[in-house]
């Protein structure tokens, strides 16, 4: 449209710092069969968004591991009428157990689950895939860990995955076929009722339940470590897991050092019992080398803050280079990462635009780098207590037996 010869004119430019919202990184899949689910409301292979709080679609669900799965995570929800977004990837169910193992690892397929976010309008951040535990023999990974790694890469997920709950020795050898940021096993299987039988199901999802919850508690925001926090809604554990916060050697220590996940029980009166009663998930690794990024709610919280910086430099892109622009793009990212450390998200943060990094040459093609330095924050995983004797109080003693003899006369 023409400017007016005489009027006037309005125009908003887009050059100053712009915010951004984040995404919702409760999001839930889950992928495994379900034989009497109902086809029409769950097709085999095609992704499925529900509410967990919809009674409707979770009948729908049948009876078999997906509707255990999605009890398991409703159990661990709080609040009135809380439920939890979630997808479902209905397989297969194979004639054994390396079939349908097969089935979900080929679900689980970087190309499948790369069509899942726009499949279903959502992205998943938390991933459940059954038959974790399932491996052809003790020198090699399982299907559905292989195929997990690069199905989370894809989402910028993690994963919990079942391994196998009879010993430790089991579970830590099944954990050193794995080398992923992104995956968590969990070494024990929760013991639920099914009417009025007690009957043996994975824990997985009861974990995905208490990452879900513990967002919830602290703003929707993945930050914040699940460790020390109470499982709901089971009956038992398949087996009792020697657990002490005070003795390293114990089999739960043990199990810890090697990065697998434990539920351990309560105790009353029992010095270091990790609570008074309950069953309490104890776990913060992943199973990547390196200390690093080992603590995977700090996987979660820079993976926040990665999907932050690509909705604010988006909407940068396209546009000339100049200095406004540039500025204004630095400044939304100095910003975002500055209400971060006001919340202690994260410890603190660096923002640099260095000259060796943005040549001419660079910059004619339209490259701009922008160094940033992020430091997440730890959890609290070990407390060290100094106890000295204090001299002082005895000086102090000694102090005050001679004032109160002063005034006895």
């Amino acid at each position: 449209m023409s400017d007016p010869i005489f009027g006037m004119t309005f125009s908003r430019p887009d050059d100053e710092p712009v915010p951004a919202l984040g995404a919702d990184f409760s999001k839930g899949l889950l992928v495994e069969a379900s034989t009497d689910a109902d086809a029409a409301a769950y097709p085999m292979g095609e992704p499925v968004r529900i509410s967990s709080a919809d009674a409707g679609m979770v009948a729908k669900l049948g009876t078999g591991p997906l509707r255990d799965a999605i009890d398991g995570i409703n159990a661990q929800l709080n609040g009135l009428n809380a439920g939890a977004d979630v997808t479902i990837l209905r397989i297969a169910e194979g004639v054994n157990a390396a079939a349908t193992a097969a089935n979900i690892a080929a679900a689980l397929a970087p190309t499948n689950i790369a069509a899942i976010p726009s499949a279903v309008n959502a992205t998943p951040r938390l991933v459940w895939a059954g038959r974790g535990a399932y491996r052809v023999d003790m020198d090699t990974a399982g299907p559905v860990s292989a195929a997990l790694h690069a199905a989370c890469e894809r989402l910028l997920a993690v994963a919990v995955i079942d391994v196998d709950d009879t010993s430790a020795a089991k579970a830590i050898d099944a954990r050193e076929t794995m080398n992923s940021e992104r995956i968590m096993p969990v070494g024990v299987a929760a013991r639920v009722y099914s009417g009025e039988n007690l009957v043996t199901r994975p824990m997985g999802p009861r974990v995905i339940g208490l990452f879900q919850r513990v967002d919830s508690e602290n703003g929707g925001k993945p930050f914040e470590p699940i460790a020390n926090r109470a499982i709901y809604g089971i009956a038992g554990l398949s087996r009792q897991i020697p657990f002490s916060l005070l003795d390293g050697s114990t089999e739960g220590q043990q199990m810890l050092e090697s990065e697998v996940s434990i539920v351990a029980s309560g105790e009353s009166g029992v010095d270091g019992a990790i609570a008074d009663g309950g069953f309490v998930f104890i776990g913060t690794d992943n199973t990547t080398t390196g200390e690093l990024w080992k603590q995977i709610h700090q996987v979660r919280g820079a993976d926040y803050l990665t999907v932050k910086m690509m909705e604010i430099t988006r909407q940068s892109l396209g546009r000339k280079v100049t200095a406004t622009r540039a500025e204004a793009w630095l400044n939304s990212l100095k910003f975002m990462l500055r209400d971060h450390k006001a919340d202690e998200d994260i410890l603190g943060y660096d923002v640099k635009f260095r000259a060796d990094k943005n040549s001419p040459e660079e910059i004619r093609l339209g490259h701009l780098t922008v160094n940033l330095g992020i430091e997440p924050a730890p959890a609290f995983k070990v407390a060290r207590h100094e106890v000295r004797r204090y001299r002082p109080a005895v000086e102090g003693l000694v102090n005050d037996i001679i004032a109160r003899l002063s005034t006895v006369n």
